[in-house]
């Protein structure tokens, strides 16, 4: 008898445990989307355009070369592993058509959001919560200015609009870097691997790849803003400490979401 109360008891501890770290991700998901809304909606409020301007300078522009160059080395690579794949079944000649689907449907999109993230994204969440823990944000409050119309909205615009194009070079560098191991290193026909890409690639798959780009921008940019502005109301650390910790949050968290929400839009529209 006192065996089985003992049982009872640790199952019902075990379901309390796991009903509360429900609610806990229920009720994050519902402050993430609110947040995302508020700061979505401002961003067509007037005197927005200079801030949109320089966040695209400071998402797009500066992580332009690191995502071509990943880009151009992620091509190579696929060249060159995918070449000795496909030469085992006689069909060497598909390659450029293989690369182009697999840069354009999965690895272009996922791979410059992850990059973007990791240069552009820990940026964005340590300037917020530097500015959330030296009391800033709260100045902003006293002198009657929206803090997500100041500080968040733009950097949400300046990701729709900067992942798309960002998505877009690393397609191409991935294509070109297929061309280099492919063609001048391993001797596939230059026509042909072309062709392939012309003939096999079309609005359908390039479609695919903005949708997830985009989906990638809100998420990204959602994250890494939310981890950065609610860095006070952290209980596991505070002062810089608190910074340093969002910041790796944001960066850990994101990449998660961009392979799940990768799945997951694949799964829909494949």
């Amino acid at each position: 008898m006192m065996e089985s109360s003992t049982r009872n008891i640790s199952l019902r501890t075990f379901l309390d445990f796991l009903g509360a770290r429900a609610m806990k991700v229920i009720d994050g998901l519902g402050a993430f989307a609110i947040f995302f809304m508020l700061a979505f909606l401002k961003i067509f409020r007037h005197k927005q355009i200079r801030e949109i301007i320089q966040q695209i300078y400071f998402i797009g522009a500066k992580s332009s070369n690191i995502v071509m160059l990943v880009g151009l080395f992620t091509g190579m690579v696929l060249g060159l592993q995918l070449f000795y794949t496909l030469a085992k079944f006689g069909a060497g000649g598909v390659l450029g058509s293989v690369v182009a689907h697999t840069l354009i449907r999965e690895l272009g999109p996922v791979l410059t959001a992850i990059m973007i993230t990791a240069r552009a994204g820990s940026a964005m969440t340590a300037e917020i919560g530097i500015l959330r823990i030296s009391e800033q944000i709260d100045s902003l409050y006293t002198m009657r200015i929206d803090p997500l119309r100041y500080l968040i909205s733009p950097r949400i615009a300046a990701a729709i609009i900067s992942f798309p194009f960002l998505t877009a070079f690393f397609d191409l560098i991935g294509i070109f870097g297929g061309y280099l191991t492919g063609v001048l290193l391993l001797g596939v026909n230059d026509g042909s691997y072309f062709y392939r890409i012309h003939a096999f690639v079309d609005i359908t798959d390039i479609r695919l790849g903005f949708i997830k780009s985009l989906i990638f921008a809100v998420l990204v940019a959602t994250t890494c803003c939310y981890q950065g502005y609610f860095t006070h109301l952290r209980t596991d650390s505070y002062g810089a400490k608190s910074v340093s910790i969002s910041t790796t949050s944001a960066v850990v968290i994101s990449c998660v979401m961009i392979l799940i929400s990768d799945y997951i839009v694949t799964s829909l529209l494949i």
